[in-house]
């Protein structure tokens, strides 16, 4: 019976997940997907980086970020630049317009959450913010 309740829990989670992404997607009009916001998100956070180590730390293969990248590139989101003392290695980095558009899907999700989050009561909203407190402690970076 725990088996089954940790199942539907699990379910539950991905299922919300994949819907906000969906609405996400439906409302953040920028031709970009989650991946994408990722990468920005990373760049912006950790200024230059090599690809292999963005897709490394994301969690993504490196044909997928070399995919992610060329779009963002295009769009004048990143810029893709060679190490002086070593011009085989080449560096990812976000641009000012990705600043803004990273900024801009950053508040379009918040919006999105608070929405949803808003139909809760406050003591919903206590609960979940404790149980996630929870697992957070439980997962290690």
């Amino acid at each position: 019976m725990e088996e089954q309740s940790i199942f539907e829990l699990i379910q539950s989670m991905e299922n919300f997940t994949n819907k906000l992404i969906v609405q996400w997607n439906k409302t953040f009009n920028e031709e970009l997907g989650v991946s994408h916001v990722l990468v920005l998100g990373h760049l912006n956070q950790n200024g230059k980086s090599r690809p292999s180590d963005i897709a490394r730390i994301l969690g993504l293969t490196p044909p997928t970020l070399s995919y992610l990248s060329d779009k963002l590139v295009a769009k004048k989101l990143a810029v893709r630049s060679v190490d002086e003392s070593d011009r085989r290695i080449v560096y990812l980095e976000i641009t000012d317009q990705g600043v803004e558009v990273l900024r801009r899907a950053t508040q379009e999700g918040q919006r999105l959450k608070r929405v949803v989050f808003e139909k809760l009561t406050q003591q919903d909203r206590d609960q979940m913010t404790a149980i996630y407190k929870k697992l957070n402690n439980e997962l290690v970076e």
